[in-house]
């Protein structure tokens, strides 16, 4: 590190130290998981205070740019990809315009019995039968998100025939069975990562995740898909955009 602190600027020493952090990692100097100097090294680099340092390495761990492990130090942080809700557009095809490499893998396709949930979030009787069709997307070969969809079986006959790898599912419902997106309901919300998603999504127990819940409907209010999207939590930052 050869940066030099302007100490007879008007910016505070803080603020010069977090931007040239900020410059290594956007610059690529360091990359995720790579370990930064110490609070110490800091004061002997820079002649700052171990506060300072502290304070610093605070704000960009808030900020999402590096993170600490208790015993081991501070670390850059994979940076996370920006998307909006699916409802806006589908997430592979958000991916794909950013630059990234998606692939996606069906899980399991099936017809199963709805469960009280299910059948609340679909307006259909308990016990009705459903399309369960379970999809897991991988960026750049690594997890990003899994999504288990429910889809009435009378309205979307034979809709697991369809290749829902290479076709997204919202495209197939609306060509193929005229099932035009027109009512989203969503919620969002953190949870943590049971066995089974560590799993599947390549993370460790109780890591953090986002689980985004979808409720579609068509211009007559028809109820067609139920969605809950589970996503990585170091990886996916979701923006939503409101207009009134």
């Amino acid at each position: 590190m050869s940066d030099v602190l302007d100490r007879n600027s008007a910016t505070p020493l803080y603020v010069q130290l977090a931007d040239v952090i900020r410059d290594k990692i956007k610059g690529g100097e360091w990359v995720p998981d790579q370990k930064i100097p110490s609070e110490n090294e800091f004061n002997q680099l820079y002649g700052i205070s171990r506060m300072t340092a502290r304070q610093v390495l605070s704000r960009l761990v808030d900020e999402g740019l590096l993170f600490r492990v208790q015993g081991k130090g501070t670390f850059v942080s994979h940076q996370k990809i920006s998307t909006r809700s699916p409802s806006y557009m589908g997430i592979r095809e958000q991916l794909e315009q950013q630059g990234y490499a998606t692939s996606t893998e069906i899980l399991s396709e099936q017809i199963v019995t709805a469960d009280a949930r299910v059948a609340e979030a679909l307006g259909l009787d308990e016990g009705a039968e459903v399309y369960q069709i379970r999809r897991l997307r991988r960026v750049d070969a690594t997890p990003l998100s899994l999504h288990v969809s429910y889809v009435p079986k009378e309205l979307a006959p034979q809709v697991i025939e369809h290749d829902l790898a290479s076709q997204q599912l919202c495209t197939v419902l609306e060509r193929e069975y005229g099932l035009v997106m027109a009512q989203v309901s969503e919620t969002l919300e953190a949870e943590s990562a049971t066995k089974t998603l560590s799993k599947q999504m390549e993370v460790r127990l109780n890591a953090p995740l986002l689980l985004l819940e979808q409720r579609i409907a068509s211009p007559k209010g028809a109820k067609f898909e139920f969605t809950r999207i589970h996503f990585r939590g170091d990886m996916v930052r979701l923006h939503f955009t409101y207009e009134h």
